[in-house]
């Protein structure tokens, strides 16, 4: 984004005057702009009428007393054109544009597109095809339907590609303390990470929510991330829909393992990209890390006035991670003196209700509790409904005994509800008076948690010890089509393996009817397979033996392969045999793969190998270029971990020289364009080797 660009999007966001053009739309946006407080200067365009919303109507824009910061563009799209070159002109700031008929309507849409930002030079475009952009911080409402929302001196961030969701969003009962609320459409001009970039820079925005359908520029979109990150302004992502991200090679097994959703998984984590899946989710987490903050750890506390609200908490941090630890004993003996003889001491603790509502009884038992040094802290209390209001008194005292133990212990806090409609507006808003996040549903509750502590202890690991840049390589003229791929044999590929330091067995290229001598280096028992760039899984049509034990056997299996290959690939293209030396029993078998991919650049695959690949699927899916610590985290989240470490006492394998074999391996992919596809499948992890025993190797 240019600097001019930059500044006129700052002038679209928090403008001094707004002009409107259009007629019924235009007419609901001066309504939206006093609903929400708009004071400044409103100057509709529109030669047919006299005034819109009581505002006097201008008869054409070169009529406007000044050139107006930002505009809200509802007229056919071709009057939309010519409209933002005279914008343009005058030196206008920025623009949404409401209409529709663009590039997503194919055709000549996206032509009319192009001349759409093309006439608008400079200028701040925000769709067309949207929604617009509501600013809660200086009551600026640029949107075509009623809106709900509030700003309460800090709030999140909201961008959407869909305009009904944000609409939706805007009108939850859920009080998270809004800033901006943005609908991009098309994104012709300016896109998601302008957005993030820009909005992540305002002190008023304390997290930035994403609803995601694809991302178009991943090199762009990293470089907006990080530097939120660096400002400490979390992102929460809803990332929904299946984004094509090129034809897979699915002649390899990568295909099963890692497709679009796990790319986005490793997009987010290397950024420390908060990921939901509902709607639902992305308010109550964007709620409590604006509310309360970010925890420092995982040790969570919890409070309940009912065994059933104890126990769904602990149910749902154990499926989060979150850490319940028990009271120390000198805090158990404490708090048995202050607890009724009924309550069992535990985290989380069921305080019983024989001291509900009374604080001079639960304040002192929730300060020593937390006393013993926690992370972050919740208390379950649902309130009654309208019209029973009776009871209310004592759900509100325990609320506040809650805030002023949490306070004291100075732990990011929440009063959560069982049933999401169970926390009314009034006591939300009273909670968020008091810095205390009011959450709605005890699953997304402790999901909110989990992921802003797990951001907490993740930033800092990705600011010191941050991955390299995304890489989008692609050779001239070929792309990253998979259907313009050559694949090596498996000769020339374990070659390529070997120039880059990677172990492979000892081997050697024979042909039909030779006679064959073992070299100095190889002995039996070895293996012996057809080399072919058209047959990648040789076992699939016996064109692979394994255990030959002396000459002989080894010239009646090749001759076995070749009438194999004959009878089930007779057009494919032969280059001799392989014959290896048999590998030693691994300690564990692993896959690693690494494949080319037009969104995310270099994506890397390593899961549980051999017959195991697509039978268990336990892999784990990060992007390159990559750090080795990285690398090494990825390896830990695999269930075969457990047996390279030596499962049951078992022997253990070398897993610093498998990193060494995947870092060398993002490195040849980084450096040579050329590569399409890596897969090592088995990789054989020793307790002191690491060999590639199977390669498939694509080139463009």
């Amino acid at each position: 984004m240019t600097t001019p660009r930059t500044q006129n999007l700052m002038r679209l966001l928090r403008p001094r005057h707004v002009a409107v053009l259009g007629g019924r739309d235009a007419e609901v946006v001066a309504g939206e702009c006093r609903r929400i407080g708009y004071s400044g200067p409103f100057w509709p365009v529109n030669p047919k009428r006299d005034q819109i919303g009581g505002f006097a109507c201008f008869k054409s824009i070169e009529d406007l007393p000044e050139a107006p910061d930002a505009v809200f563009v509802a007229v056919p799209r071709e009057q939309a054109i010519d409209s933002l070159a005279q914008l343009n002109a005058m030196g206008a700031g920025g623009a949404v544009v409401y209409t529709a008929g663009f590039a997503e309507i194919g055709g000549d849409g996206a032509d009319k597109e192009a001349a759409l930002i093309e006439a608008a030079g400079d200028m701040a475009i925000i769709g067309p095809n949207c929604y617009g952009v509501i600013n809660y911080v200086d009551k600026v409402a640029l949107w075509p339907f009623a809106h709900g929302g509030a700003f309460s001196g800090r709030g999140a961030a909201i961008i959407t590609q869909s305009g009904m969701l944000s609409s939706d969003l805007t009108m939850a009962q859920r009080s998270l303390p809004l800033s901006y609320m943005m609908s991009v459409g098309n994104q012709a001009m300016l896109r998601l990470e302008d957005f993030v970039d820009t909005l992540a820079q305002l002190d008023e925005v304390s997290a930035i929510g994403i609803h995601i359908e694809g991302i178009k520029d991943s090199q762009r979109f990293e470089a907006a991330a990080r530097r939120a990150l660096e400002r400490n302004i979390p992102i929460v992502a809803l990332k929904t829909g299946v984004s094509e991200l090129g034809r897979e090679l699915t002649i390899s097994h990568t295909g099963s393992l890692s497709g679009a959703d796990e790319a986005y998984d490793a997009f987010f984590e290397r950024l420390g990209i908060i990921r939901v899946t509902e709607p639902a989710m992305l308010l109550e987490t964007l709620k409590f890390i604006t509310v309360a903050g970010i925890p420092k750890g995982r040790r969570l506390v919890g409070l309940a006035c009912s065994g059933g609200g104890a126990t769904m908490v602990a149910d749902n941090a154990e499926r989060l991670g979150l850490e319940l630890p028990r009271p120390r004993p000198e805090t158990e003996t404490r708090l048995r003196a202050q607890l009724p003889i009924t309550a069992t001491v535990s985290n989380p603790l069921d305080y019983t209700t024989p001291i509900w509502g009374f604080p001079d009884k639960t304040e002192p038992v929730f300060r020593t509790l937390f006393a013993d040094g926690y992370d972050s802290a919740v208390i379950i209390q649902d309130y009654p409904a309208a019209g029973l209001d009776e009871s209310k008194v004592h759900y509100r005292n325990d609320s506040i005994s809650f805030i002023n133990a949490a306070k004291a212990a100075g732990l990011p806090a929440a009063v959560c509800s069982t049933i999401a409609e169970n926390l009314d507006q009034e006591t939300r808003e009273f909670l968020i008076k008091n810095d205390v996040a009011p959450m709605q549903g005890i699953g997304d509750c402790l999901g909110a948690i989990s992921a802003a502590a797990t951001y907490g202890q993740s930033r800092q690991k990705i600011l010191d010890d941050p991955d390299p840049p995304l890489v989008r390589l692609a050779p001239s003229g070929k792309g990253d089509d998979a259907s313009k791929t050559i694949w090596l044999d498996e000769g020339e590929a374990k070659a390529m393996l070997r120039n880059i330091g990677i172990d492979v067995p000892s081997a050697m290229v024979v042909r039909k009817g030779d006679e064959i001598q073992l070299p100095a280096g190889m002995e039996f028992p070895v293996a012996v397979k057809i080399l072919s760039p058209d047959i990648p899984h040789k076992s699939e049509i016996g064109a692979v033996q394994l255990g030959i034990a002396n000459s002989a056997e080894l010239a009646s299996a090749i001759d076995e392969i070749d009438d194999a290959v004959s009878r089930h690939a007779p057009d494919a293209r032969t280059n001799g045999f392989l014959v290896e030396m048999m590998a030693q029993p691994p300690v564990a078998e692993v896959l690693v793969s690494l494949r080319r991919d037009p969104t995310f650049g270099i994506i890397v695959t390593i899961a549980s190998g051999g017959v195991l690949v697509e039978l268990i699927k336990d892999s784990k899916t990060i992007l390159a270029p990559c750090t080795d610590a990285r690398i090494a985290a990825a390896i830990d989240q695999l269930a075969v971990t457990r047996i390279i470490d030596g499962y049951r006492g078992g022997a253990k394998g070398d897993k610093q020289g498998l990193v060494r074999v995947v870092a060398r391996l993002v490195a040849a992919m980084t450096n040579d364009a050329g590569l399409a596809l890596i897969e090592l499948n088995p990789l054989f992890v020793g307790a002191d080797r690491v060999v590639a025993v199977d390669a498939l190797v694509a080139r463009y």
